[in-house]
């Protein structure tokens, strides 16, 4: 079993941009319940099928496995609700961590949001400069939902 232990941030400025390089992300969703999500991703040239449990404050079980890019493709065309959802990622060092900066493009432009994967739940965390408010846990920034219910349409979004 795999446990993913995340913690989400609003990005406040563009000092991330320097200091990695992007990679195109199309993603979309085969299973959406509140008990699992079955997601599939073309990050780059490569595939990805994860399947991903309920969320329980950062922690959720997770089981990811690579697939051939063209497979991820072809089920991001043919089986995942359109349009999927599109990001550039930039993944980041700092304080012995990866940050990965995903700017959305599509219903979910304007958004830009930081995550890092921590080891356990209580990991001490140095915030980069660039990074503000912390939205682990709040639904919206779920990218299942963000899918559903797309950052443009919001009434009033979070800063």
């Amino acid at each position: 079993m795999g446990l993913e232990v995340e913690r989400k941030f609003l990005v406040r400025s563009d000092e991330w941009r320097t200091l990695g390089e992007a990679v195109l992300i199309r993603q979309g969703y085969l299973c959406d319940v509140p008990e699992r999500v079955v997601r599939v991703r073309l990050s780059g040239a490569r595939g990805w099928l994860t399947v991903k449990g309920i969320n329980v404050g950062p922690s959720r079980l997770e089981f990811e496995y690579e697939i051939p890019a063209k497979d991820a493709a072809d089920l991001l065309d043919a089986f995942c609700p359109q349009p999927v959802l599109e990001k550039q990622r930039t993944r980041v060092p700092h304080g012995g961590l990866t940050w990965e900066v995903d700017e959305f493009s599509g219903a979910n432009a304007g958004l830009v949001v930081a995550e890092v994967e921590i080891p356990h739940p209580d990991h001490p965390l140095t915030l980069p400069g660039w990074v503000g408010t912390e939205v682990t846990g709040d639904p919206r920034y779920y990218n299942n939902q963000l899918h559903a219910h797309p950052f443009t349409g919001w009434a009033t979004p979070s800063s």
